[in-house]
C-alpha cells in the first residue's frame, strides 16, 4: 500500500513537550514542573456562569465570529488593557484557544515561499504552524545575557526579501522574556519600513510581574498592521475552556474567518459565556493567582541560584527557564536523568528550537509543596553528579 501521509507531515517532529511528559504520565510519585497549567481551578463564579448555560439549555452553534457579547467584551477588555480599539462587528474573531487563532491567521496570510521571523526558545507550535502553511520559518536567537529579550540588531540581520510577517510573544514562553515600550517601538519602526504584519500573542500579558506590559498594537501605526491574539487560558486558569481570539484589521479577520468556518465552525458557547464572566468579574481573582505565581518565582529562582544552576528572574508568564550547562550535560540528557533519579519533571531546552540548549524549563505554576520538593530531589541529583 501506498504511504498516504504528506511528506511534510510525515518529516515534522511531535511536540517536545508532549513526548516528554507522555513519559512522566506513566510514573507514580513524580514531581512535574512541565506542563504551562494553572493549578488553580477556574474560579467558581466562572464556572457558575457554565453550568448556568448548559441547565438553560444553550447549547447551539453561535455565529462564526462567537457571541456579539463576548466580543464587545472583549473589545471593551483590549481598549482598557492594551489600548488598541476593535470593532466587535468586523475586527474581532473568537477561536477555539490561542493555538487555533495563531493557525489561523497564519493560513490566512502565507502563500508558500513566504518567510516568517519569529523568536527563539520559543513555544513549540511557532516554527510548525509555519511550515505546515509550506512557508519558510527563521528563527531569531534571543540571549540569557539580553533576560530574552529581542534585539533590534538580531531582527535586522535576520530580515530577507520575501519576509511577510513578524511573530512575537511578551511575555514570551518558555523563558518569562518580555519587551519594554522603547524596544516595541524600535520593532514598530521596523516593521513599517519593511513592511512586515507583525502577529503579537500576548496571552501570558496579564501574568507580568515586573513593569508594565504593552501591546505592540498600541504603538501609533501599528494597529493597522498588527493582529493581536489572546485568550483565557492563563490569566483565569480556563486550559480547559479553550477559548481565545484574534483582534485586527477587519480585511485579516475576515480571511481567519474563513479559515475558522470551514475547519472549526465556531468555539463552544458554554465556553463563550465564561469567557464573558471572566472579563467582566474575573480581574479579582487573576491578580489573586498572579500574586501567588509571583511568590513561587521567587522562591524558584532563588532555589535555583542556590544550587548553581543560573536563572534569571523571569519578568513575566509563570515559567523559570535555568542554566544547566554547569552540569557538563545536554539539556535532554540532564532532564531525562533528572527523571529517572529523582522523579522531577522539567522540559529540555531544546523542546523550544536548538538555542534552548543548556535550558530546562520548569513551570511554577504547579503548588509552593511541589516546587519546594522538586528543588529538593533536584539538588539531590546534582549532588550525584559531583560524585
Amino acid at each position: 500500500m501506498r504511504d498516504f501521509l504528506a511528506s511534510h507531515v510525515r518529516t515534522m517532529p511531535k511536540s517536545g513537550i508532549r513526548d516528554f511528559f507522555a513519559i512522566v504520565s506513566q510514573m507514580k510519585d513524580a514531581v512535574s514542573l512541565g506542563i504551562g497549567e494553572p493549578d488553580f481551578v477556574t474560579p467558581f463564579h466562572i464556572r457558575d456562569v457554565a453550568i448556568s448555560a448548559l441547565e438553560r439549555g444553550h447549547t447551539s452553534y453561535t455565529d462564526n465570529r462567537g457571541l456579539i457579547a463576548l466580543r464587545r467584551e472583549i473589545s471593551k477588555y483590549v481598549a482598557a488593557n492594551y489600548g488598541a480599539e476593535y470593532d466587535p462587528e468586523t475586527e474581532i474573531i473568537t477561536t477555539v484557544g490561542v493555538s487555533e487563532a495563531l493557525d489561523a491567521v497564519l493560513r490566512a496570510i502565507l502563500n508558500p515561499g513566504d518567510k516568517v521571523i519569529y523568536h527563539e526558545p520559543c513555544y513549540v507550535s511557532y516554527c510548525p504552524s509555519i511550515k505546515l502553511c509550506h512557508a519558510e520559518a527563521i528563527a531569531v536567537e534571543t540571549k540569557a545575557e539580553d533576560k530574552f529579550a529581542i534585539t533590534i540588531d538580531a531582527l535586522r540581520k535576520a530580515w530577507q526579501p520575501g519576509v511577510k510577517a513578524l511573530l512575537i510573544n511578551f511575555p514570551t514562553n518558555p523563558t518569562g522574556g518580555t519587551a519594554s515600550r522603547g524596544l516595541l517601538e524600535e520593532i514598530a519602526k521596523f516593521a513599517v519600513e519593511k513592511d512586515m504584519l507583525v502577529i503579537s500573542d500576548e496571552i501570558y500579558s496579564e501574568l507580568t510581574f515586573d513593569g508594565d506590559h504593552t501591546s505592540i498594537a498600541s504603538i501609533p501605526g501599528m494597529r493597522e498592521r498588527t493582529v493581536f491574539l489572546h485568550g483565557f487560558s492563563k490569566a483565569y486558569a480556563m486550559t480547559g475552556f479553550r477559548v481565545g481570539y484574534a483582534c485586527g484589521p477587519a480585511d485579516i479577520i475576515d480571511g481567519i474567518l474563513k479559515i475558522h468556518q470551514y475547519g472549526i465552525l465556531c468555539a463552544p458557547i458554554v465556553s463563550q459565556e465564561a469567557a464573558i464572566e471572566a472579563l467582566r468579574n474575573g480581574r479579582p481573582a487573576m491578580l489573586e493567582m498572579r500574586e501567588k505565581y509571583r511568590e513561587r518565582r521567587d522562591f524558584i529562582v532563588r532555589r535555583f541560584n542556590e544550587l548553581g544552576l543560573k536563572c534569571h528572574s523571569p519578568r513575566g508568564s509563570f515559567y523559570a527557564f535555568p542554566d544547566i550547562t554547569s552540569t557538563g550535560m545536554s539539556s535532554m540528557d540532564f532532564a531525562k536523568g533528572l527523571l529517572a533519579a529523582e522523579r522531577v519533571a522539567m522540559v529540555p531546552g531544546t523542546a523550544f528550537g536548538k538555542c534552548g540548549e543548556g535550558f530546562c524549563r520548569a513551570s511554577f505554576s504547579t503548588s509552593y509543596a511541589n516546587i519546594d520538593e522538586a528543588c529538593t530531589r533536584i539538588e539531590r541529583y546534582l549532588k550525584t553528579l559531583k560524585r
